[in-house]
């Protein structure tokens, strides 16, 4: 099967008549990343004056009264979660998970799946996540038989009752997810396509023949799931944080998306939407309506007064941090997901400048950081370290190295090689510049590469030659697909400054910046 883009499916026509239909919504979030308080337009987060002049999205606050406001509208409501509920901001930093288990415990989530960001802090935070919550956790794609802390405890699948019908609930967690966060050496991860039919053929044995898959895979993987896999009725993904709409033209497609009778959702990330589909099953369990649209949380969503109370509660501790004027900035710095990961953006060209000024009297020559580190964009006028925190809010370190041209541009061909689905490996660089081709087989994208010398002109890379490369622990342990770091790099010293500091002294002594990009990455044309 292809996908079918279209926003509803009506099959109802099509069916011999049933004996009941059985009608239930679905809402969702996903890729939430401890946005606990509204954010701006910049994905970051709102200050009060802004929120008070009606300027922001989301939060706690904003998705409970939207949880409350939909039940209250239709009968048989699911609630799930497509996973990235961690890290973010100073609110998972501080509290780790602690804070997410709090609020999805209020708005009464019914089950949720493993993001790979749930294993930033290895198994034990994760575990201690699924302790606190109301609700089951899943991933059917990985093996965590040789892991104590989630052996017996994270399940494949689950069943929930809506409405007197047996639901069938499957989680998935990117199958890479051992290269782009921290889950440790006891588990191993596997193709999606494979888990979901397994899970499928278990449920369908015991007669349930309603089954949602809670993906946090990404929109690709979504589709190609629901085409090789007969029986999901629904997918509600994350990972790319995919926006679906059926009125907004810059929508990656309809909501739902139609793979033949499965409907596909995603409702963006950060708290800025609630997905809510409108389903219809048959007696047999068959599909033969999906409607819906997610919902946008802007002003006129009334915040819960308790919520806000309690978030200010929670925000006591991180004010005074996150209220600390570091510098200023002409122009807004643009680090949004799209273009950090696609070509030279000007928050990539921002940190790796600071990146390698920081360490160019120990004869490093090259930076390279990953565009996915790079979580939000700051807006123009003052600077404050609470803004640094959002955009770097993984605590990684300065790492510093030593590796041939050859190793340079084989980490290349891996920062160009998942483009398409919006990797956040895609290298944001300086020091040097190159050219890819798009279009060319992954492994072959590299057309060229020049290191810039000590007098600002470039010459071609010598493969043959050993250069000083800073980059960040995670990336110098072979996080992103980085491997050639962890397994060439010589001379290796991750234990550096935090990046998050680099880039607020940076920013410090520049006074007032002004962001810009320098042509480092260019594609063939």
């Amino acid at each position: 099967m292809k996908p079918i883009l279209v926003a509803t499916v009506a099959l109802s026509a099509l069916a011999t008549s049933a004996h009941a239909e059985f009608s239930m919504t679905v809402l969702h979030t996903n890729d939430v990343h401890s946005r606990i308080e509204p954010i701006s337009k910049y994905d970051s987060t709102c200050s009060a004056e802004d929120n008070t002049a009606g300027d922001c999205f989301g939060g706690m606050a904003r998705v409970l009264t939207a949880i409350n406001e939909a039940r209250s509208e239709n009968e048989n409501v699911l609630l799930v979660d497509g996973g990235d509920q961690f890290q973010g901001t100073l609110f998972y930093t501080y509290y780790k998970g602690k804070a997410a288990a709090e609020f999805m415990n209020q708005m009464g989530y019914d089950a949720m799946t493993v993001g790979n960001h749930e294993f930033d802090d290895g198994p034990e935070v994760l575990r201690g996540f699924m302790d606190a919550v109301d609700f089951p956790v899943l991933m059917s794609n990985a093996d965590v038989s040789g892991e104590p802390m989630l052996d017996g405890v994270l399940n494949k699948s689950t069943v929930v009752n809506v409405g007197g019908e047996t639901i069938g609930l499957i989680g998935l967690t990117p199958e890479d997810t051992g290269e782009l966060s921290s889950p440790g050496s006891n588990i191993t991860f596997s193709d999606p396509i494979e888990a979901v039919r397994g899970e499928v053929e278990r449920f369908e044995a015991q007669g349930i023949n309603k089954i949602v898959v809670l993906s946090h895979s990404g929109y690709n993987v979504d589709l190609a799931v629901a085409e090789a896999v007969d029986g999901v009725d629904v997918i509600v993904g994350g990972h790319s944080n995919t926006f679906l709409s059926n009125v907004d033209d810059g929508a990656a497609g309809p909501y739902p998306t139609m793979v033949g009778d499965t409907a596909v959702v995603q409702a963006y990330a950060y708290t800025k939407y609630l997905g809510e589909l409108q389903v219809t099953f048959d007696d047999d369990g068959n599909v033969i309506s999906a409607t819906g649209e997610p919902r946008l949380l802007d002003a006129s969503v009334t915040e819960d007064d308790a919520v806000v109370t309690r978030v200010g509660e929670l925000a006591g501790p991180l004010d005074e941090i996150r209220r600390e004027v570091i510098g200023a900035t002409t122009a807004p710095i643009d680090g949004d997901r799209g273009t950090c990961r696609a070509t030279e953006c000007e928050m990539g060209a921002l940190v790796t400048t600071a990146m390698l000024e920081r360490v160019a009297d120990q004869g490093v020559q090259i930076a390279i950081t990953n565009g996915g580190g790079l979580r939000a964009s700051i807006d123009e006028g003052d600077i404050t370290m609470g803004e640094v925190l959002t955009v770097l809010p993984f605590q990684n370190t300065l790492a510093t190295f030593d590796l041939t041209g050859a190793g340079i541009v084989e980490a290349l061909e891996n920062g160009v090689s998942q483009v398409e689905d919006g990797g956040g490996r895609f290298p944001q660089i300086a020091g040097m510049r190159f050219t890819w081709d798009p279009a060319a087989e992954v492994g072959s994208r590299i057309v060229s590469v020049e290191v810039e010398g000590a007098d600002g002109t470039f010459s071609a890379i010598d493969p043959d030659a050993t250069y000083g490369v800073v980059s960040n622990n995670f990336m110098r342990g072979g996080g992103d697909g980085y491997a050639v770091f962890a397994e060439q790099g010589m001379n290796a010293y991750d234990y550096g400054p935090g990046l998050e500091v680099v880039v607020a002294e940076y920013l410090t002594e520049a006074g007032e910046y002004t962001p810009a990009t320098e042509d480092r990455i260019m594609t063939a044309e």
